[in-house]
């Protein structure tokens, strides 16, 4: 009894400590550090999906507070990694991080993210789709393995699977339509109310998938960037038919220059000469 008591005023006093401590100057830490799901699971004492559900509320509450200070929020991916391994079934980051990630973001920490989902979700061929997106057209393009996630869905018994995406796998081996397909995944994504707060994602991604690069300085002085915001939002509100939102952002599509190649007929001429001179030298 007189151990029981010891231990609780030493509680009592160190709680007080903390209670009346001075608050600590802030460290604006962020979620570039994360443990690893292996080592939560120790703290986490089984509960190991209520865990990644508080991991993925901080995610959330993290990126909302990115389009209030204007920075771009960069560990999306990283939370719905240690969220996913910890609790596989997780569906919501799954979704979530499919459809807000640009498709040719530079950090791919969402392709073991997507992966896992077509793993997990082998009948979701949205899921797929994204990750196919992702792989295809990201930093690191692999069309074969595109077309090798999507194929399985050209002959599913799943009737809700449109003819386009049971078709897509073909797209992706030969470098077709994958722009557009892309972008009637987002207006598709766009309309759904899980996104509703986040859809500024929406109008990022678009951009990038139009060919228009790098991050935005100034989104109210930004043309390109107001542009899909209105056409957007008209469609959402009912003010603006989809097919004529979907026509109008294509036709925004920035078209890459093409890289000049080298004059043949040049270096094949000064080759000749070179030769001549070579010769010629050899022979003196």
């Amino acid at each position: 009894m007189r151990f029981l008591a010891s231990i609780i005023v030493s509680i009592a006093i160190i709680a007080l400590a903390f209670h009346y401590a001075k608050p600590l100057p802030g460290t604006n830490f962020d979620e570039s550090f994360l443990p690893k799901a292996s080592s939560v699971r120790y703290v986490a004492a089984g509960h190991d999906a209520s865990v990644a559900g508080l991991f993925w509320i901080k995610g959330l509450t993290e990126l909302g507070e990115s389009y209030l200070t204007g920075r771009e929020y960069a560990y999306l991916g990283h939370v719905a990694e240690l969220s996913t391994s910890l609790d596989s079934l997780f569906y919501t980051p799954y979704y979530f991080v499919g459809g807000v990630t640009p498709i040719d973001a530079s950090d791919t920490s969402d392709f073991s993210v997507l992966r896992r989902a077509t793993r997990v979700y082998p009948e979701n061929w949205r899921l797929a789709l994204y990750y196919a997106l992702r792989v295809g057209r990201g930093p690191y393009p692999n069309r074969t393995e595109a077309a090798n996630v999507m194929r399985k869905y050209f002959d599913s018994p799943d009737t809700t699977i449109p003819n386009h995406i049971r078709m897509i796998y073909r797209s992706f081996e030969l470098d077709s339509m994958q722009t557009e397909t892309a972008l009637e995944t987002v207006l598709n994504d766009v309309f759904q109310p899980r996104f509703k707060k986040f859809r500024t994602s929406f109008y990022t991604k678009i951009l990038r998938l139009l060919g228009y690069k790098g991050l935005i300085e100034d989104y109210n002085k930004d043309e390109n960037y107001q542009k899909v915001k209105a056409l957007v939002d008209s469609m959402v509100d009912g003010k603006i038919p989809p097919v004529v939102v979907y026509n109008q952002l294509l036709a925004m599509k920035k078209v890459e220059e093409p890289v000049e190649a080298p004059n043949t007929d040049t270096t094949a001429a000064t080759t000749t000469v070179d030769s001549t001179v070579a010769d010629t030298t050899i022979a003196e």
